[in-house]
């Protein structure tokens, strides 16, 4: 069976779910992974997304932050969520298909503007967060599962405009890039967009700051598809629909897409 999946940022969903229903027409993915849903789980537009297929729905949800959500063309159970940091965040939610394969979403803390834990407290929870990340996959190592979401941070050189002028900026100072790492690193998880795209200059989100983002081209790589070693091989594409970045009313991060044949 092949599995296309997808994850993208919407930035509230409720403003813009025309978009959502014109990528579920348009691109028809499997499943579409949803972060920063900022609705409560109740006020979600489901029956919309319902009426074109998608009938399957796992979510949390929180009012006017954070929230994820899991729509699903496929059968799919809730498989849970965990409370990072203790903090009552909807910030992961996960759900498990037919065959037991788990996709779990999650929305990593953006961290502030000031990379430094000790005078910004928002930095300080997305390095925990990403802590607790690392030992939660150390101590039960996962098995065949795709890990996507937002999880601003943008690893490589490559994944930014400019290594050099974003050193200091959050999302992509050394310090979350580690984290990032040993978090991946407990999981062993693969990078699947890289997998399929190693070289070049790949992003997935420009700032709404730019008044022409698309000529300033000024992106990062914030968003991520990763699957454990057991099925990495088995994923047969990704891309980056760039475009919808210039969709009516958008998000400032752009739909990221991996298939799989399980």
């Amino acid at each position: 069976m092949t599995v296309t999946i997808c994850t993208w940022n919407i930035n509230s969903v409720r403003l813009r779910e025309p978009i959502v229903r014109r990528l579920l027409e348009e691109e028809a993915p499997d499943i579409l992974c949803l972060q920063e849903t900022k609705s409560p789980v109740e006020k979600l537009p489901l029956e919309g997304f319902a009426s074109l297929g998608y009938t399957h729905a796992i979510a949390r949800g929180q009012k006017g932050y954070n929230g994820v959500a899991i729509l699903s063309r496929l059968p799919m159970e809730d498989a849970g969520q965990r409370d990072f940091c203790a903090k009552g965040d909807a910030r992961h939610v996960a759900g498990r298909l037919a065959d037991g394969t788990l996709i779990h979403n999650y929305y990593i803390p953006a961290g502030g503007d000031e990379p430094d834990p000790a005078v910004n407290a928002k930095f300080e929870h997305k390095l925990a967060f990403l802590t607790e990340m690392r030992d939660w996959f150390s101590a039960e190592p996962p098995v065949r599962s795709v890990l996507v979401g937002d999880l601003n941070i943008a690893p490589r050189e490559d994944d930014v405009w400019s290594h050099k002028a974003l050193l200091k900026v959050v999302s992509h100072t050394p310090v979350e890039v580690e984290h990032l790492a040993a978090a991946q690193a407990a999981g062993n998880w693969v990078d699947i967009t890289r997998q399929h795209i190693p070289e070049g200059l790949l992003y997935s989100w420009w700032s709404y700051r730019a008044k022409d983002w698309d000529a300033a081209d000024k992106g990062r790589r914030l968003d991520h598809v990763w699957a454990t070693p057991d099925i990495a091989p088995l994923a047969s594409g990704s891309r980056i629909l760039r475009d919808a970045r210039g969709w009516t009313q958008p998000s400032d991060h752009a739909p990221v897409f991996a298939t799989f044949d399980i």
